[in-house]
């Protein structure tokens, strides 16, 4: 694991990093080992600033359950809020990030896939979530994503969301005929949807409530999950002694209940049925 001495340059001079002195929805930082980190050293990890309820940026800190999940880990590596850089990852550039050194760590609804193992560590995961569909609150056809057939789907890039419905069943997909649109984030796929470029937008369940909290008279979940996404901690190839680490602290933030508290505090107002328990860890290579 990379360690940063506070002031020193960041690698990937491009992505925006923020030091906060406290962060997240809820009350999040474990205990640690009480010193940390020591010396000034700091912790870069990776969120979403785009997702209401996972990670949204707001001012000048991201906060929602990734962000507080994100927390929680770096104070039991012994790593205070303050101790914390964070830095925004998109879906396209997260392998990357991990790759480069830009970041320690990402906590971005970064679903675990064999595919992404040829290429980065996970732990976790520490929540795994469905995958649903979100469409126009007048839109009645979508019920299911059988009805995507001839609709224009929109998943945001680095993401396997549409990949799922669109791939054959032989590619692990439904192998449903839908015309796909990729955008950059999905907060530019709900911008689409809302004047009528794509017909509907598909990913985890868990980031589709939050735009949906967001303007309720706008958008309708089809509330018909299918699969599941396992999301993990994504770290760089070799890094099984921080892995064991942070499954270690993913362990007792469901065992203290804090990880309950984190989704009540990003979805307790919204009525999305979140799931209320640990999901199995997948162990370390």
């Amino acid at each position: 694991m990379r360690i940063r001495r506070t002031g020193a340059a960041l690698a990937g001079a491009s992505a925006l990093a923020l030091t906060l002195a406290s962060c997240g929805t809820a009350d999040v930082g474990g205990g640690g080992n009480g010193d940390g980190g020591g010396n000034g050293d700091t912790i870069t990890i990776g969120v979403k600033y785009d997702q209401p309820g996972l990670g949204l940026l707001e001012g000048s800190a991201p906060a929602g359950f990734d962000v507080d999940v994100a927390t929680y880990i770096a104070g039991e590596l012994g790593y205070s809020p303050d101790q914390i850089e964070w830095t925004e990852a998109a879906s396209a550039n997260r392998e990357t990030f991990l790759q480069q050194g830009t970041v320690d760590m990402i906590v971005a609804t970064y679903s675990i896939t064999d595919e992404r193992k040829n290429v980065v560590d996970f732990a976790g995961p520490y929540y795994v979530a469905q995958q649903d569909i979100i469409v126009s609150a007048d839109n009645t056809d979508i019920q299911g994503p059988e009805d995507l057939d001839g609709k224009v789907l929109c998943s945001a890039s680095g993401s396997r969301s549409a990949n799922n419905i669109v791939d054959s069943e032989e590619e692990g997909g439904l192998g449903i005929g839908a015309e796909l649109r990729e955008a950059g984030n999905y907060s530019e796929c709900m911008e689409l949807l809302a004047n009528g470029t794509v017909d509907a937008v598909t990913t985890d369940n868990t980031i589709l409530a939050g735009f949906a909290a967001q303007n309720p008279d706008a958008y309708r979940m089809v509330n018909n999950p299918f699969g599941e996404e396992k999301y993990g901690v994504g770290l760089p190839k070799g890094s099984t002694e921080m892995c064991e680490q942070v499954n270690e602290a993913i362990t007792k933030m469901w065992e203290e209940g804090k990880t309950l508290e984190f989704l009540d505090s990003a979805f307790g107002s919204t009525g999305f049925a979140y799931a209320e328990e640990q999901p199995a860890l997948e162990g370390c290579a």
